[in-house]
């Protein structure tokens, strides 16, 4: 959520920053309605300080031996009741106002960062480097994930849309346990660079949704339940960064490191004739997610470091990847600045999608209320959030059943994953 201060004093520059977003937003409806707020908030002030004043002199007339029913005291009675009448016209008319801009200001993106390239679309967005040229598969004849996953039984596509709907796949015997042994492999990993695992509800309340950006612009990306205030979680991001709703933090606590294994829901709308094959784009799939809660100073270093996390995990798997820092035009809508790690699958001839590494900078934590206090200062700060995946489950094993497929249909399994699956070979 901006800053309505922010807006109100450097209204050009909040403009010039939101039109280089896709989308089209205009903040003068927020400016006038703002105006308007603070015109009457200070007609309320003196109206109330007239009220105020009126009594104490009231009280000090009678108190001094003036009858009550003086004249001049009921004179005074009656200014106080019409300003009394007034005043509860203008209070419902000046939180009509406030709620309208909440409205307005919640609808409005974050602002991109200094060093987030501007641009249009994706094609805009800037290659920063590349690793694992050296692992490039040799194969020239690799099948689809989904074909060699369907030959080797370990994917079936089609029982699960049986069972479901599409967009939806069940994974057989080795197939289960690649996956097990991907998110034990990935939450092993993250631990050890210091973050602290938490198991949160895959069912959050509206608030919650709010609070992360998810709600009210994305809410047809999301799965409500039907007869409560209670949706699928779309990323480990909401319930892991709504733990701090509401509350102030010690700032010797901070940084807070989290990770999170769970299930992620989406409906992937307007999403249809795009990935309909495979594990790229489903319902549902699961995904290691790496949450950071930091001081304002410190959050553009942490989001180098988090997205060196995330890398770590393709390093060690050997899968050639490449990040790349989104331009204006292609961020989220609740980051000023975001990398995506995008893996090689040879299938397609492309780098494809594995994880986006966001700053939210004070824009979720003024929308969660999540702030902190430094011993012996006056005053408390929002902190600023971050997360990343480390990594998308199902796209790793895609990247994993291409990158490592042999000539004759068998998959190697990357040295460091060994351990956990137990075998060396699909």
């Amino acid at each position: 959520m901006l800053d309505i201060k922010q807006i109100r004093e450097n209204p050009q520059l909040v403009q010039e920053r939101l039109n280089g977003r896709s989308g089209n937003y205009d903040i003068q409806p927020i400016l006038e309605l703002d105006k308007q707020q603070r015109e009457l908030e200070v007609n309320r002030s003196q109206l109330q300080a007239r009220s105020n004043e009126i009594g104490k002199l009231v009280g000090q007339k009678i108190k001094s031996g003036v009858n009550p029913q003086d004249p001049e005291i009921q004179a005074l009675r009656d200014e106080g009741n019409s300003i009394k009448a007034q005043l509860s016209e203008l209070e419902p008319k000046e939180k009509e106002l406030k709620a309208e801009i909440n409205r307005l200001v919640l609808a409005l993106p974050n602002l991109p960062s200094d060093s987030t390239p501007v641009g249009k679309d994706e094609e805009n967005n800037v290659e920063v480097r590349r690793w694992g040229d050296e692992y490039l598969p040799k194969n020239p004849n690799i099948l689809p994930h989904w074909e060699i996953g369907e030959k080797l039984g370990i994917l079936n596509f089609e029982r699960a849309v049986k069972v479901a709907q599409s967009r939806f796949t069940s994974l057989i015997g080795a197939g289960a346990a690649l996956e097990r042994a991907l998110i034990q492999f990935m939450l092993d990993r993250q631990i050890q660079a210091g973050y602290i695992e938490v198991s949160p509800p895959l069912l959050v309340n509206t608030d919650s949704l709010t609070a992360t950006g998810q709600l009210p612009k994305f809410a047809e990306e999301s799965f409500k339940c039907a007869d409560d205030d209670l949706w699928l979680i779309p990323t480990a991001e909401v319930p892991v960064t709504n733990l701090y709703r509401g509350e102030i933090l010690a700032a010797q606590d901070l940084p807070i490191y989290h990770c999170a294994y769970t299930p992620c829901f989406r409906r992937e709308a307007g999403s249809y004739g795009r990935d309909m094959r495979g594990l790229i784009r489903l319902h549902q799939f699961n995904k290691v997610e790496l949450v950071k809660f930091v001081q304002p100073e410190t959050s553009f270093d942490e989001l180098e470091k988090l997205v060196g996390n995330a890398e770590a995990i393709l390093q060690a798997l050997k899968l050639p990847y490449r990040v790349v820092n989104l331009c204006t035009g292609d961020l989220g809508f609740s980051s000023t600045k975001t990398y995506d790690l995008e893996v090689w699958l040879p299938s397609a001839g492309k780098y494809r999608e594995i994880s986006s590494c966001s700053n939210f900078i004070d824009f979720q934590a003024r929308r969660a209320d999540i702030r902190f206090k430094e011993a012996g200062k006056k005053g408390t700060q929002f902190v600023h959030t971050l997360n990343g995946s480390g990594l998308a489950v199902g796209r790793t094993m895609a990247a994993v059943l291409e990158n490592y497929q042999q000539p004759d249909g068998t998959i190697l399994i990357p040295e460091a994953l060994q351990p956990y699956l137990g075998r060396e070979v699909l």
